[in-house]
């Protein structure tokens, strides 16, 4: 467990918790222990999928800025490789991941909401990527997941502007799923994740790597990837059992045991 992110195992979720007052700033021990959390949630069996939630006030308004601020060249070049890779863990974690989005998720807040599966945000969330405006540009991976959300047109009106948009423009765009009452937030994104704790979990895996390694491919690799994906499933004891299970009592009956 992290000073500033710490992982919270209940029911089958595992909730990435970011704690660094006032506004949950992103600076290079809260990405470590962001990556160490990520590889936790990803690794430990009980936990079957994964909340990101930075409390009841902010999801993560952006980086450290007084911390980049007196960064040379050479040591960006040094560290921007590792800030990449500490958000690409928790993109990486082969469970379904929800962003409980409060407050801002600004800058590197809200690349870290774009490498979370599914998106829930409340009603006075404010989200965007206004690295422009310090001279910069998003550099967390923003310039790639968020043109493949809500496409490149979309995206470029977010990064060269910098501004912000509300909860209501952000579901619009599709760059939330879902907006509730900012009460409600963390809530919703366990309900939402607790639709999948019970379910079988090398499919979910392998579908959301079907998924994520396809958009990066062409469509003949994209298809030969779901093919290898969906032939390994055959080895698993989810599959007999959800195959057994639709032929004797229907569909959505299955007790699948992650394996």
């Amino acid at each position: 467990m992290g000073e500033f992110v710490r992982l919270e195992v209940s029911d089958g979720i595992g909730t990435i918790r970011l704690d660094r007052p006032p506004m949950n700033a992103l600076n290079t021990q809260v990405q470590e222990e962001l990556r160490a959390a990520a590889h936790e949630a990803a690794e430990r069996k009980d936990v079957r999928a994964v909340i990101v939630y930075g409390g009841e006030k902010v999801f993560a308004a952006g980086a450290d800025i007084k911390e980049m601020a007196t960064m040379t060249y050479t040591e960006m070049v040094d560290r921007s490789g590792d800030l990449q890779s500490a958000f690409t863990a928790v993109a990486k974690i082969p469970k379904p991941v929800v962003a409980a989005i409060t407050g801002y998720a600004l800058g590197g807040g809200c690349e870290l909401a774009l490498c979370a599966d599914f998106r829930v945000a409340g009603e006075k969330a404010k989200l965007g990527q206004p690295e422009i405006l310090l001279g910069i540009i998003p550099g967390a991976g923003g310039t790639q997941r968020l043109s493949r959300l809500v496409g490149p047109a979309r995206a470029k009106d977010l990064i060269f502007t910098g501004r912000f948009v509300d909860a209501a423009e952000a579901l619009r765009i599709g760059l939330v799923d879902q907006v509730v009452p900012d009460e409600k937030v963390y809530e919703a994104a366990r309900e939402l994740a607790g639709r999948f704790v019970n379910g079988p979990a090398y499919a979910l895996r392998a579908a959301k790597e079907a998924i994520d390694r396809g958009l990066e491919v062409d469509l003949d690799t994209g298809l030969e990837i779901e093919r290898q994906q969906f032939a390994a499933l055959f080895a698993t004891e989810d599959r007999t059992i959800g195959m057994q299970s639709f032929i004797e009592q229907g569909p959505g009956k299955a007790k699948f045991v992650g394996r």
